[in-house]
């Protein structure tokens, strides 16, 4: 149902208003003048606000330019018995939506509703797409640790020296390699990702530097591998303590001499390619343990950006928090959901196995399961382990 506030100083007018809107299938709320409307709008998200421009305290013409700093998508509808053309201009100069004369037209004003309301769910599908085809989410919190990998990826990724990304699963490795290519003078150029893990090692090596037709029983046609499709770009290899010693080695004379040769060719390519590693193991033992190439670690490694997991940063759970909150909404296309402090304080005593990856799961199950607004006892209820 769409929420619709009525600004207006004259209470019958509001009253009328309110009836007639209301049979229309409006949720209603009112205020006597500009200041009141701003309390209501900082307490309460509206799709739709009518208001009067003549009015004590704060008069409408004010209210307009403060509510459209706050909330500028909101569409605000200007309502006047004292208007005349040069204040019709004003008020859409300022950002109202429309601006009507007093006594209304009822049939124009509820055609006008209509739009806003049509203009607003446009407003709000059109964030939801420019989320999911952002190239890159922000990188949240203000903690050391978070502002000391900010600071050095504003270092490092202007130069073309490689990365290597630890910590544990789901604490953003990705999201640091994307900001380190975004910032990089290869940002024009691709960014391709190889999830070392999820490939069998005998098909590692196809997928790093493609095959010739014919190379092996079903190699049917030739095959492009992920060096060369990076070429200018950002190569970016996930997981990299999970590739096979072979590959490895292949991987290894690619840096050193900036070529590769396609399973099943003898013909050499040269790439132009930045390579950025990541991993959730520790490498200087799987060295030791003989499952990593101690070369390879020291190519790999010009730069390490360590990310620290969820438990270690809890001060930027907060904002993580109200990030998601927004994200969330904006994907559902429903307001954001208030939470309480102590909901808050409870998830940041909470152990975060799953890291931010989870922390967002926890976050959409809140969305889903609590009232009105998220609270202590929601996070008992849904997100603490029942023992």
């Amino acid at each position: 149902m769409t929420q619709l506030l009525i600004i207006d100083d004259e209470k019958a007018i509001r009253k009328t208003l309110s009836e007639i809107l209301s049979f229309e299938g409006y949720k209603i709320d009112e205020a006597a003048d500009g200041e009141e409307g701003l309390k209501k709008i900082n307490d309460k998200e509206y799709d739709i606000i009518l208001c009067d421009i003549k009015m004590p305290k704060l008069d409408g013409m004010e209210f307009l330019e403060k509510a459209k700093l706050l909330y500028p998508d909101t569409p605000i509808i200007m309502i006047s018995g004292h208007g005349n053309i040069e204040t019709a201009v004003e008020a859409v100069k300022k950002g109202a939506y429309d601006y009507i004369s007093k006594p209304p037209d009822l049939n124009r004003m509820l055609i006008t509703l209509r739009n806003a309301t049509d203009k607003q769910h446009l407003v709000t599908q059109t964030k939801v797409l420019k989320r999911k085809v952002s190239k890159v989410h922000p990188m949240v919190g203000e903690g050391k640790a978070m502002q000391e990998i900010k600071d050095t990826i504003e270092k490092v990724s202007p130069t073309d020296a490689r990365v290597l990304i630890t910590g544990e699963n789901g604490v953003g490795k990705e999201l640091v390699a994307r900001w380190i290519h975004e910032k990089s003078n290869r940002n024009t150029g691709p960014m391709v990702e190889v999830n070392c893990a999820a490939i069998p090692g005998e098909l590692i090596e196809s997928e790093l530097f493609g095959h010739e037709k014919g190379s092996f029983t079903s190699a049917i046609r030739q095959r492009i591998g992920k060096f060369e499709q990076a070429n200018s770009g950002t190569l970016f290899l996930d997981e990299i303590g999970d590739m096979s010693l072979s590959a490895q080695a292949k991987v290894l004379r690619a840096l050193q001499e900036g070529k590769i040769t396609r399973v099943g060719a003898d013909k050499d390519i040269h790439v132009d390619v930045r390579v950025i590693a990541a991993t959730n193991k520790n490498l200087l033992q799987e060295v030791e343990n003989k499952n990593f190439r101690l070369d390879l670690y020291h190519r790999l490694g010009v730069i390490i950006i360590h990310v620290p997991s969820l438990n270690d940063r809890a001060e930027d759970i907060p904002k993580l928090v109200d990030h998601f909150l927004e994200l969330i909404a904006g994907e559902y296309g429903q307001p954001k959901k208030e939470i309480e402090p102590a909901a808050i304080k409870a998830l940041q005593e909470h152990t975060w196995t799953g890291n931010i990856r989870e922390l967002r799961n926890v976050v959409e199950r809140l969305i889903i399961l609590s009232g009105k607004s998220i609270t202590q006892k929601d996070v008992i209820n849904f997100v603490l382990p029942k023992y």
